[in-house]
This record gives structure tokens, C-alpha cells and sequence, in this order.
């Protein structure tokens, strides 16, 4: 799996682009991508008006388009999250999950699906609906994907989509880097999910 992020080049009067240069939040994003490698091979991109996939075609040898306007379903079904990092977890994200296991009477519970591949669980979120979480916990209280090259990509292509991506305190698309190498939490998926998420947050903020 493979990730594509497109900045504007920055103004530079005089001398080499800096990493300085660079560090530049989502929203300066103009394109974003990201490949799947497999049975299939499949590039999925977005120029700020839609998101396509494109599935490779053996025969021809070209990129032929599979997946025109891709949307995220205002809610979906399933819910990714590394399960094993629950005893660092913080109590918003332990309710919020609980919450999708075992929901009110009446409700059914959220089907669990972790491959451990951010681009191929978001692929699958992307495609059907549902809620990826990668969030801050006591052992990584920064998160652990990096925020410019893995979580601004997916976050531009979820926005896209007609989703959310967050990092439970802010928009992931608003947060300034400070280092090319910035880890960042993530919240990501359909809207419907994503705001019941925060609403658990909001909840043990009091």
C-alpha cells in the first residue's frame, strides 16, 4: 500500500525548498492518492473535486476507471480499531467502542474489522461505511501515524468523500506540522459515526 500527497510549491525568494517550506496543514493539499497492491492492483485519487478509483487492466496495461464518485455512507456498520491497545485506551474511546459492542436495546452491534493496513481498512471504510479510530492512548499520546504522509492523504480523500477526519480535538486537515515526521491521532470514516465519536469525547471532557 502505497500513499501520494500533492502540496503547492511554497514561494521561495532565494535558496534551496526547506523542510521549514513544507510545513504547510492538509487544507494547502491539492491532490492526494493512495495504491492497492493485491489480486488486483487499484490507485485511488483526488484532485479537490471527487474521489475515482482506478483498477489496473493486465491486458491493455493502462489504469482503467472502476469507481466513479466515490461516497462514504453517512453511517455504516463496522468499526477498525486495534483492539489490543485497549487497556491504554482513554475512557472516551472505551465508552465509544463499548457503545458499538454492545448498543441500546434495539440496536445492532457494529461488525469489528482490523487488518492493520491504514489504507486497506480505510479503503474498506471508504467503500462501505463505518469509523476507523488509530487514537492518542497512554503508550502513544501522540498517536502513531504520521501526520503528513499518512493521515493528511487519507483525511483529504475521506473529506472528499464526504466524510470526517479527526484527531478527536480538531480537524486532522487543520493541524500544523511541525516536523515532516509528526505523529497525529485518528478518527475517520462517516460522518454520523465520527460525531457520535466526538460526542463520547465531549462527554468526558466534563
Amino acid at each position: 500500500m502505497t500513499f501520494l500527497d500533492v502540496l503547492f510549491a511554497p514561494q521561495v525568494e532565494e535558496g534551496p525548498v526547506t523542510d521549514k517550506d513544507i510545513m504547510q496543514p492538509g487544507r494547502s493539499m491539492v491532490a492526494a492518492g493512495y495504491a492497492l497492491y493485491g489480486s488486483a492492483t487499484m490507485i485511488v485519487l483526488s484532485s479537490g473535486n471527487g474521489v475515482n478509483g482506478f483498477m489496473l487492466d493486465p491486458a491493455i496495461g493502462e489504469f482503467v476507471l472502476t469507481d466513479d464518485n466515490m461516497k462514504i455512507k453517512p453511517r455504516g456498520k463496522i468499526f477498525s480499531i486495534n483492539e489490543g491497545y485497549a487497556q491504554y485506551w482513554d475512557n472516551a474511546v472505551k465508552d465509544y467502542i463499548h457503545k458499538k459492542k454492545y448498543p441500546e436495546e434495539g440496536k445492532s452491534p457494529y461488525g469489528a474489522r482490523y487488518i492493520g493496513s491504514m489504507v486497506a481498512d480505510m479503503h474498506r471504510t471508504i467503500k462501505y461505511g463505518g469509523i476507523f479510530l488509530y487514537p492518542a492512548h497512554s503508550k502513544s499520546p501522540k498517536g502513531k501515524l504520521r501526520l503528513m504522509y499518512e493521515c493528511n492523504p487519507m483525511a483529504y480523500l475521506v473529506t472528499q468523500a464526504g466524510g470526517l477526519a479527526t484527531t478527536g480535538k480538531e480537524m486532522i486537515l487543520d493541524v500544523i506540522p511541525t516536523n515532516v515526521h509528526d505523529r497525529c491521532p485518528v478518527v475517520m470514516g462517516s460522518t454520523e459515526d465520527v460525531n457520535e465519536y466526538l460526542e463520547c469525547v465531549k462527554l468526558h471532557q466534563k
